[in-house]
C-alpha cells in the first residue's frame, strides 16, 4: 500500500525520481479510483509544503516552477487511474488565468484532473481580458468557466469577466468556478460566481456535481 505521507513529504523535497517511481509502482498496482484520488491529494499536499518553504525563503521562483512540472507529469502517471481511460466527453470548460495575474500552475493542474474526469478543457492561458473570456464562452459554448488566480488583484479582474458575461447576455449559460489563493466565500459572492476553491481536486468534484 502507498504511503501518502511519504509521497507528501518527497513532492515537498523535490525527488523528483523517487516521486515517479512509487507512482509507476502504484499505477501497475491496479488501484481504485478513489486510492488514485487520494494519491493526487497527497501530491498536493506535497505542492502546498512547497509554497511554504517559498514563502519561508527556503525554495526560490524555480522551485515553484520544477514543482508545477512535477506535480503535472504526477497525474499524468495516474491518470489511467483516476478516470483517465473515459473516452466520452462530460462536459467542456473554458479556463483561464485573468487579465493581471501571471500564474499558471494552479490552473495547469486543474486542467490535468479536469481532462483526466473526461472534461474537455479549452485553456485559454495566462492574464486574459474580459474580452478573451467572452469571445472564447460564445465560441466553444462551455457548461463550466474557471477563472483562476493568485494575487489578491485577480478578484477584481475576476468580477470584471463575470460582469462581461452579464453583458454579453452569456452569464446564465454557464457556471463558474473561481480557484487560487485570494478566493473566499465572500470574494465568491462579490464576485457572482457559482463555486470557489483552493483545491484543484475538490474543484474537480464541483464542476463533476454540475454536469450530472
Amino acid at each position: 500500500m502507498i504511503d501518502l505521507k511519504q509521497v507528501t513529504q518527497l513532492v515537498g523535497e523535490l525527488d523528483e525520481e523517487q516521486v515517479m517511481s512509487i507512482l509507476e509502482n502504484f499505477v501497475a498496482s491496479n488501484p481504485t479510483e478513489v486510492d488514485a484520488q487520494n494519491v493526487v491529494g497527497a501530491c498536493q499536499e506535497g505542492m502546498a509544503v512547497v509554497g511554504d518553504l517559498f514563502e519561508k525563503g527556503e525554495y526560490f521562483v524555480g522551485d515553484l516552477i520544477f514543482a508545477g512540472e512535477l506535480l503535472s507529469e504526477a497525474i499524468n502517471i495516474l491518470k489511467p487511474a483516476i478516470g483517465g481511460g473515459v473516452t466520452s466527453t462530460v462536459g467542456t470548460i473554458v479556463l483561464g488565468t485573468v487579465h493581471g495575474d501571471l500564474h499558471d500552475i494552479g490552473k495547469n493542474i486543474f486542467k490535468s484532473m479536469s481532462e483526466a474526469a473526461g472534461f474537455e478543457v479549452h485553456d485559454i492561458g495566462i492574464d486574459q481580458s474580459v474580452e478573451a473570456f467572452v469571445e472564447k464562452v460564445k465560441e466553444v459554448k462551455p457548461n463550466i468557466v474557471g477563472m483562476s488566480g493568485v494575487l489578491t488583484l485577480a478578484l477584481e479582474a475576476m468580477k470584471d469577466t463575470v460582469d462581461g458575461f452579464k453583458e454579453a447576455g452569456i452569464r446564465d449559460d454557464i457556471k463558474i468556478i473561481i480557484g487560487g489563493n485570494p478566493v473566499t466565500k465572500e470574494a465568491c459572492k462579490h464576485i457572482n460566481a457559482d463555486a470557489f476553491t483552493t483545491n484543484a481536486a475538490e474543484g474537480v468534484k464541483i464542476c463533476q456535481s454540475w454536469v450530472k
